[in-house]
């Protein structure tokens, strides 16, 4: 667990089961483990395997631990005629907070964006969520008081 050894990189295919342990614990955390649905298999093939793939990810790694992840999308059509990133989940082990990994991985995703011509990154956080709102404000981001959330549940 020493911070100099933490590497920032993409996911690759042999990373699904531990980012998989990952996911399902962040689910944990955002109280909804009880309609978790991913397995290991749907993040290999989901991430992976399908071309384009359902989501992209980066890692932080420390040996051969996955100390925290970053999951995305890629929104290709918006208003300002240039894509945006939907960053989905950020989740660094409580082994590992502390360490500014998840400031690590939110740099690695800003360096995508730039690089693939984006406008924006958008995310949500959970309004009981104190500490991610204040990490968030801290790197620079702005909460959108502007426009509410909806879903339509099927």
């Amino acid at each position: 667990m020493n911070e100099g050894n933490i590497i920032i990189r993409k996911a690759v295919e042999k990373d699904s089961e531990k980012l998989w342990a990952l996911m399902r614990d962040l689910a944990v955390f955002e109280k909804y483990i009880d309609v978790f649905a991913i397995t290991p298999e749907i993040v290999r093939e989901s991430g992976f395997r399908k071309s384009p793939p359902d989501f992209y990810c980066i890692v932080a790694e420390d040996g051969v631990e996955i100390a925290g992840m970053l999951v995305y999308y890629f929104l290709p059509y918006t208003a300002v005629n240039k894509p945006a990133i939907y960053l989905k989940e950020l989740y660094v082990n409580e082994n590992y907070r502390g360490q500014k990994i998840g400031e690590q991985l939110m740099n690695a995703l800003h360096g995508e964006a730039k690089a693939n011509n984006c406008g924006q990154i958008k995310w949500t956080v959970a309004p009981w969520n104190e500490a991610g709102k204040k990490f968030y404000e801290k790197l620079g981001a702005n909460e959108n008081k502007e426009w509410l959330n909806y879903e339509w549940n099927l």
